[in-house]
């Protein structure tokens, strides 16, 4: 085993990007949709031009959505499913349903596809994906490379909200686009309103998160305020990236939920959600803290436990 194996904040240019499958318990390699695209955008210095100028300007995801919005598109999806090996058997809807590839994109699953976790004091990942989990940020050695550091007043735009969970848990989750794209919530609680952040649309593949981390702050997002009798305030965010047409939230803000229901989906492309949890509240699962601690993310599906609550009165 090499030492990029080990040690996932030493992946270099042009090394494949590995991460951990919890249910398998084997070191993975990531198979990136549209690997050459990314890989010249960020690792190539007129592909970095290209991107500042066009790829990451919001009106290329949106041609791109809306290209994936056309009749024509469902010819990609039988090439899809077959390329990244997806089980239609647990889509709610057949295959052939689908009028466009982001109909087939944005697909709701059965719901044994994806059983919740049961034990009242669990919070579970609230999408399909890789996962990053940090125990405290304020100790934090780096995030997808050392030495990255991510601003939460930048990230919240609320600097009162940043200092009040500088020492909070922060999980994040990577969905790549070959991923189930609808999230839910981790916790049974009440939504707040979701407030929009406006920004562009950078790539939060790993290929580009392990050069700048600060593309979490700067892309458009969407920041929900999620109150949880067990948990305390838990703050939601979801994040776009380079051609995600839109985030859409199908929740109802101040109306009860329980663990798993869904939140919203992101339509076509990859994307990212980040829970924070304020100090003592959440105890992060050991082999998320495990794998992150040694630089590579935890793939888990939607509803598996992330962590465990650590006090129950208010």
């Amino acid at each position: 085993m090499s030492e990029s194996d080990i040690d996932g904040w030493r992946t270099g240019r042009g090394e494949p990007v590995r991460y951990f499958d919890r249910a398998t318990g084997e070191i993975r390699e990531e198979a990136i949709y549209g690997e050459g695209a990314v890989r010249w955008a960020y690792e190539n210095a007129l592909g970095r031009v290209a991107l500042d100028a066009f790829v990451s300007r919001l009106f290329f995801s949106r041609l791109y959505g809306w290209l994936m919005d056309r009749p024509g598109s469902r010819k990609k999806i039988a090439s899809f499913i077959a390329q990244y090996g997806l089980d239609p058997a647990e889509f709610l809807d057949p295959t052939e349903s689908f009028g466009s590839f982001n109909e087939f994109f944005v697909r709701r699953l059965r719901p044994e596809a994806r059983p919740i976790d049961p034990d009242d004091s669990s919070v579970v990942f609230p999408a399909d994906g890789r996962h990053l989990g940090f125990p405290d940020l304020s100790e934090v050695p780096g995030i997808f490379a050392k030495g990255q550091r991510l601003s939460l007043v930048e990230l919240l735009g609320d600097p009162a909200l940043a200092e009040r969970y500088a020492r909070g848990s922060l999980v994040i989750s990577r969905l790549c686009p070959v991923d189930y794209h609808r999230f839910h919530f981790c916790a049974a609680g009440i939504p707040g309103e979701p407030e929009v952040i406006n920004g562009p649309l950078f790539s939060v593949s790993p290929i580009a998160l392990r050069r700048r981390i600060e593309i979490l702050a700067e892309n458009k997002r969407v920041l929900t305020r999620f109150d949880s009798e067990r948990f305390g305030e838990i703050l939601i965010l979801e994040v776009g990236a380079t051609n995600v047409g839109s985030i859409v939230q199908t929740a109802e803000p101040g109306k009860a939920v329980a663990k798993g229901d869904e939140k919203g989906y992101f339509a076509f492309g990859g994307s990212m959600t980040l829970l924070l949890f304020e100090p003592g509240r959440v105890e992060l699962a050991s082999d998320l803290v495990e794998q992150t601690a040694r630089g590579r993310e935890l793939y888990a599906r939607m509803g598996e436990r992330l962590g465990t609550g650590t006090r129950i009165e208010r």
